[in-house]
């Protein structure tokens, strides 16, 4: 029987932790996709690295990319919008910190921020040795974060059913659907301060892929509208073989469904490992920006139904989610220079 990791117990106590951290920047051109907004792969990045600030800030500790949850792009953000990230604390495990980001976009000249994106996402404390270390426990305090924390806690069963699900699945060569894969090396650009490509590149790939797909089966460009839980599996280092594979596994009215698998292989090795999988839904768009009918996909082979029939499944798992109470207004700094240049006295 395999021996249970042992825990590193931090030894600061959660008293003067900050839970919550904000990432705010005005859009480059560099950041905007192919259709002219910014893609769901730079987003993802933007919210990974909030989320991470947040977790780590709270853990006192380095931190992974463990789960990223539903993310639906409400709006596209277009080039020169001033663009505001909150990461929040909602939930804390023992080992993992649960954190709910929130995107507000918005012309700079305007007021008021209009929420982009919402979704929630799980790190898991480490220590030097890359073992799970506890974290501090959180404890909600305002009405807001009682019904957030609430909220968190319910979707870790829906969660792990949706998990168990897509582990459920068995994507081979019996499968007819159509594919596209991208393959390169993990270049020393694509990692973090730790030393591995972050989750937000690696999330970047997956939204590549989809996007390939997509456009391939659409005949023109897309974009991605909503990503599903993105559950991350090993570290991808600087010269792994990476392969991102998108399989299209249902097609809506006016989408497409996408499961992506990333894989790396070590340098001595030839077998490839799961890095990370999660699904993507893609849409083409119109003349006005809105999303256009797309041909449908017939499942042709057995495993092609089973797929098809497994997408239809989240769908209706998605469903027993409750949305996150959005705030009352936008929040502000809780300490307003923190993020901020001094002023000059």
């Amino acid at each position: 029987m395999p021996s249970t990791p042992q825990l590193t117990v931090p030894s600061p106590a959660s008293a003067g932790r900050r839970s919550e951290a904000i990432h705010r920047f005005l859009v480059k051109p560099a950041d905007a996709g192919v259709v002219g907004s910014v893609d769901g792969g730079k987003l993802l990045e933007w919210v990974d690295k909030v989320a991470y600030a947040a977790a780590a800030q709270w853990s006192g500790t380095y931190c992974v990319t463990a789960y990223v949850g539903n993310i639906h792009l409400d709006r596209p953000i277009a080039v020169g919008e001033l663009v505001e990230l909150h990461a929040s604390l909602v939930h804390t495990g023992r080992t993992s910190m649960h954190i709910l980001v929130t995107v507000y976009s918005t012309d700079p000249t305007r007021v008021k921020p209009v929420q982009s994106a919402q979704c929630l996402t799980i790190f898991v404390a480490i220590d030097d040795d890359k073992r799970p270390v506890e974290v501090p426990q959180w404890q909600p305090v305002t009405t807001l974060e009682r019904e957030r924390h609430g909220q968190a806690h319910a979707r870790i069963a829906v969660r792990k059913r949706i998990e168990e699900a897509m582990a459920a699945q068995h994507y081979t060569a019996a499968g007819t659907a159509p594919s596209a894969t991208l393959r390169f090396l993990a270049a020393p650009s694509d990692i973090n301060w730790g030393g591995k490509v972050h989750g937000g590149r690696t999330m970047g790939w997956i939204d590549e892929a989809a996007c390939v797909c997509g456009a391939d089966w659409a005949g023109r460009h897309v974009i991605t509208s909503y990503f599903g839980g993105i559950r991350f599996y090993r570290p991808i280092l600087i010269g792994h073989a990476v392969e991102i594979t998108a399989r299209l596994i249902h097609t809506g009215p006016r989408s497409m469904h996408m499961s992506v698998h990333v894989t790396s292989t070590e340098a001595h090795s030839d077998e490839p490992e799961l890095a990370a999988h999660g699904l993507a839904v893609v849409v083409a768009l119109d003349e006005n920006g809105k999303a256009r009918p797309v041909r449908e996909w017939t499942a042709v082979s057995e495993e092609d139904r089973a797929l098809d029939a497994h997408a239809r499944h989240l769908i209706e798992l998605r469903t027993l989610v409750e949305p996150f109470t959005p705030a009352d207004a936008v929040p502000d700094d809780a300490e307003p220079n923190h993020f901020r240049a001094p002023s000059v006295r």
